[in-house]
């Protein structure tokens, strides 16, 4: 508000509505209810801030800090019953109890070869020559013997003194550790260890710079990278023994990919495949371990539990998936009690909340149906979960209430749009930010309960010059693909009537993203673009293709091994519709959009001659082998070992297929797409000596534009494209 250069921090108190601004105290002073770690019966919490630990009781409200140093504290978390604070410190764990402010170390964990004394490497063994002369020396001095009688003395009587217990030394060689954590009565420590694959790194030149000289930006490798290291161990503080799950004994582990079918040879190379442990949680009581691995393809993954020492890990679901494991709240697990735990999977096509008894083994399923659940939070007391779905509409997200032990699903918020909700501390209210296609995110506060009114407390989203234009809510529709399935869309129709009828279908990027739907578009400015066009006479389709978020498993996955596939065909069934139920002139159809959507452009460019007479592919992906290893690889494998899905998904190796007009834009700091990927395929045109086409470069803008002499730019060219071919 106010024209402010910068976002700023606001607040509002259940005694007033009134946002008012933090000051640099508050600010300083604030602790996110997601930051607090409290003990079992909510009566303490800690948190960490600027690099400390800190203790509150509820009651006063007043934090004692624990530590003051110039390490960096970290990872706070109550244990030893409730009676420890325990807290991370570089590599190690330490522990401040409760009742008597003493700190206590509880591990001593160094890389190195540091199993002999405080880190130090084991002494040389002594030839006999240095014993011998070790021995003339003494033998020849009286005061090196007296010296070393005294040492030898003082030795013996430090040796009798009683000894401090410390804890064991745990070498962890050249690896780095990740997840320390202690169980909730103490005596067990689990940790995973990860050590990084040697890989060449790409860089991104910077030209336009203060000191003049081009400087290289350190980037990130490309796919088909080598996996890191990952190993799981847990140590018994008690037993004083380390427990290895190196290789844990998985259902599975053997299994190949489908496509290996196309690859003659690979089906005589059975061996276990590399796992990486992603996550591990305590039960909130004694020491049962939730744990969950994922196979290196991204193609399985476990949940597990260790219950106990000398047992292996005890299977509790396995997700498998022949083309990646993903969806909204994949990576949302944990316990319910100490007899259960939850977790979200795709299992059935679509996202859907589970628990399992880890004594029995019994699996239930606590949501069903066409629909996703996005995001799961259990209540504080464990009873219920709170979940946000588009149960209603693909296009629509509402808050539920959901007892844990299941049962019907109470629907909380009412307003058609997304509602993005946050529960009060003490979850009697539901703070939304809601907002609807055409009007910008806001603030309500609603009580926590069905039916209940949702008050608005912010009106700051739309100024008065932009409250002036009549921003349109755009049709949500539903086009038949060739294939049979319904693709959801947004349609802004012309304003003007005229013998000359263009269409422009904007691509929106990401690929696993959802834009026809029922909110405020993260795409705002493409979102006024396609205002603008429709205002001059273009009618504009924005569809949700195949890969798109919000519509299950089957359809984020159809883009797998084929980028350029289905995803590409939807435009062109889009296409068609426009020509035969709005009457579109086929002529005069253009396609733009950014990321993913600049790499489709290209692919209906090249691919579909004919039916795009224009096109604007901004910061496109050109050849699938430069993009990142954890995006692409579950797309498309690997390009050493599925070099198929890299051929037929790689604009690069279409390009001679241009015939349309083509614009392309760029931005030369980008370290996601690499503008590198841009320059190899303007080569290929050149070399192709191919017509009609540009490129237009941003010496300082990443892959998301932020100035907006750049973003104006840009549309401006796109515009002056769309205008020049298809109103021509």
């Amino acid at each position: 508000p106010g024209a402010a250069p910068a976002d700023s921090l606001y607040f509002i108190s259940p005694k007033n509505n009134e946002p008012q601004k933090a000051s640099l105290q508050q600010k300083q002073n604030n602790v996110w209810e997601s930051a607090k770690q409290y003990n079992s019966n909510r009566t303490a919490y800690a948190h960490q801030q600027q690099g400390d630990i800190y203790y509150t009781l509820v009651k006063t409200g007043k934090p004692i800090r624990l530590v003051r140093t110039a390490d960096i504290e970290t990872n706070p978390q109550f244990s030893f019953n409730d009676s420890m604070v325990v807290y991370q410190r570089n590599q190690n764990l330490y522990g401040w109890v409760v009742a008597t402010g003493e700190t206590v170390q509880l591990t001593r964990i160094q890389p190195g070869n540091a199993t002999a004394g405080r880190g130090g490497t084991r002494p040389e063994p002594e030839s006999a020559q240095d014993k011998w002369l070790k021995q003339d020396q003494l033998n020849t001095f009286l005061i090196l013997r007296e010296r070393k009688e005294k040492r030898d003395a003082t030795d013996a009587y430090n040796k009798a003194l009683p000894k401090e217990p410390t804890p064991r030394v745990i070498d962890i060689e050249d690896k780095n550790i990740q997840s320390l954590s202690i169980s909730a009565d103490g005596r067990f420590i689990a940790y995973r260890l990860f050590k990084m694959a040697s890989n060449k790194t790409t860089i991104v030149p910077n030209y336009v710079t203060e000191s003049g000289y081009t400087t290289d930006i350190i980037t990130r490798t490309k796919v088909g990278q080598q996996a890191a290291s990952s190993e799981l161990f847990i140590y018994d503080r008690l037993a004083d023994s380390l427990i290895s799950f190196k290789n844990p004994a998985l259902p599975g582990m053997q299994d190949l990919p489908d496509y290996a079918k196309d690859l003659p040879g690979t089906r005589d190379k059975i061996s276990n495949r590399g796992i990486s442990f992603s996550n591990i949680t305590w039960s909130p009581a004694g020491h049962q371990l939730l744990v969950e691995i994922r196979s290196q393809d991204n193609k399985d993954r476990w949940l597990a539990t260790w219950q106990e020492a000398g047992k292996p890990l005890k299977l509790a679901d396995r997700q498998r998936d022949e083309a990646w494991v993903g969806g909204p709240a994949n990576f949302s697990r944990g316990w319910i009690n100490n007899e259960t735990i939850w977790f979200v999977s795709e299992a059935t096509g679509y996202s859907h909340l589970y628990t399992v008894n880890v004594k029995t083994g019994a699996k239930k399923a606590l949501t069903s149906g066409k629909f996703e659940v996005q995001d799961v939070t259990p209540s504080a007391n464990k009873k219920f979960f709170y979940i946000s779905s588009n149960e209603v509409h693909p296009g629509e997200k509402h808050f539920y209430r959901l007892p844990a032990e299941g049962g019907k699903a109470i629907q909380l918020t009412s307003m058609e749009g997304n509602n993005d909700v946050t529960l009060s501390p003490d979850e009697s209210t539901l703070a939304i930010l809601y907002s609807y296609s055409n009007k910008p995110t806001e603030l309500y506060l609603q009580p926590n309960a069905a039916g209940a009114k949702a008050v608005q407390v912010t009106n700051l989203a739309q100024s008065a010059e932009f409250k002036s234009y009549a921003w349109r809510n755009p049709e949500l529709i539903s086009i038949k693909a060739s294939d049979g399935a319904s693709v959801y869309a947004r349609l802004y129709r012309s304003a003007k009537a005229g013998p000359v009828k263009p269409a422009v279908i904007f691509v929106h990027g990401a690929g696993y993203l959802q834009n026809a739907h029922k909110w405020w578009s993260s795409y705002f400015r493409e979102y006024m673009f396609h205002n603008l066009l429709a205002d001059e006479g273009y009618t504009v389709l924005d569809i949700d293709y195949r890969g798109s978020a919000g519509y299950g498993r089957d359809w984020r996955t159809g883009i797998y091994r084929h980028m350029g596939g289905k995803d590409l065909t939807d435009h062109v069934d889009a296409a068609k519709y426009l020509t035969d139920s709005l009457g579109i002139d086929k002529n005069r159809i253009g396609i733009y959009g950014g990321s993913y959507g600049g790499f489709i452009t290209l692919m209906a460019m090249f691919t579909k001659p004919g039916v795009f007479a224009a096109g604007a592919a901004l910061r496109p992906v050109t050849d699938w082998a430069n993009y990142n290893h954890g995006y692409t690889s579950n797309i498309l494998n690997e390009p050493f070992t599925d070099t198929l899905a890299y051929r037929r998904s790689s604009p690069l190796y279409f390009a001679d297929g241009l015939q349309g007009h083509l614009l392309m834009c760029h931005g030369m700091l980008d370290v996601n797409v690499h503008y590198q990927d841009v320059v190899k395929l303007t080569q290929r045109l050149i070399e192709l000596k191919k017509e009609n086409w540009e490129l237009a470069s941003y010496p300082m803008e990443d892959h998301g534009f932020v100035e907006p002499s750049s973003w104006t730019d840009e549309y401006k060219r796109i515009f002056k494209l769309f205008e020049q071919v298809l109103k021509k």
